[in-house]
């Protein structure tokens, strides 16, 4: 790339990669795994960057973020199938109850694809539209994602508390 690809490109994250990088932590639900999950996304992108950057790229980087998060948590899924000759330490429950704390672990508990979902949907604001363009399915596919976790969400904080949160917390 030329130097004023360069530019663009860094101008690019200047702008939005707080933003991304909220996108990235609503994905995985992890602060650690977030950086690393944008850092990924953030260099596929700078590799596409001379045919992504006519476009809006931020769809680009939001579907690369989602689907690297999807396919990380299907690894990890899999690790946890293949026996370990002595298992891991459960991790211990916080006892802090704070209702974002709770819905963040709620949240971390759905599937990854109901996840990603809930994340571009409620957090992003898109509409049924742009979020089944950035994960490359059907908007009734989305629609049927977004109940499903939403019935699940209900479930583990209380229908009143789950509708407070999704309109007013913004992490």
């Amino acid at each position: 790339m030329s130097g004023a690809d360069d530019d663009g490109f860094a101008a690019f994250v200047a702008a939005r990669g707080t933003s991304l990088l909220r996108v990235a932590y609503l994905a995985c639900g992890d602060e650690r795994e977030a950086e690393d999950l944008l850092q990924t996304a953030l260099e596929r992108t700078y590799r596409n960057w001379d045919r992504v950057r006519y476009d809006n790229p931020e769809p680009y980087l939001r579907r690369v973020i989602v689907n690297t998060s999807i396919s990380r948590a299907r690894r990890r899924a899999i690790l946890r199938i293949i026996p370990m000759h002595t298992p891991p330490e459960p991790s211990e429950r916080e006892t802090d109850v704070d209702l974002r704390h709770v819905l963040m672990e709620t949240l971390r508990a759905l599937p990854p694809r109901q996840r990603a979902v809930i994340v571009l949907r409620y957090w992003e604001d898109l509409s049924e539209a742009q979020t089944a363009e950035i994960l490359g399915c059907s908007t009734g596919t989305v629609k049927s994602q977004a109940s499903k976790a939403l019935a699940k969400l209900r479930v583990a904080i209380g229908q009143e508390s789950l509708e407070g949160v999704i309109g007013n917390v913004h992490i």
